[in-house]
């Protein structure tokens, strides 16, 4: 079992950062493959980013790619969503998960995989 909580959500404007963390507790950080999600009013959820359990892949969704950086500090336990260059269409929750994975070292895509979720924290960009 493990938990997650989001932090660093709020409001920003257009062209400015936000960062997003999340905070795990219960097992072995380092044994989860993590991922960022977000989901806007009357959209489906989406995945962000993904990152292995060492941190040593990832993947970006095309609508994020070059502006945001996921990365992870397994020492302590937290996972970190960098945005720069907000848009107004990055407006959406944004939530956190968990896919345990002892045995490789691979980012996983898809939302159906992950385990644990965390409650998310709201992300609104202003133009």
């Amino acid at each position: 079992q493990v938990q997650l909580v989001e932090s660093g959500g709020g409001l920003g404007q257009a062209g400015g950062s936000l960062r997003l963390s999340c905070a795990a507790s219960g097992r072995t950080f380092s044994t989860y493959a993590m991922g960022w999600f977000r989901q806007a009013p009357g959209k489906e959820r989406e995945l962000v980013a993904a990152i292995s359990r060492r941190g040593l892949s990832a993947y970006y969704a095309d609508s994020v790619k070059g502006r945001f950086t996921i990365s992870r500090y397994n020492a302590e336990n937290t996972l970190y969503l960098q945005m720069n260059r907000l848009k107004p269409e990055d407006t959406a929750v944004y939530y956190c998960a968990a896919k345990f994975d002892c045995y490789s070292d691979r980012y996983y895509s898809e939302g159906y995989r992950y385990d644990y979720w965390g409650q998310g924290t709201q992300v609104t960009v202003s133009s």
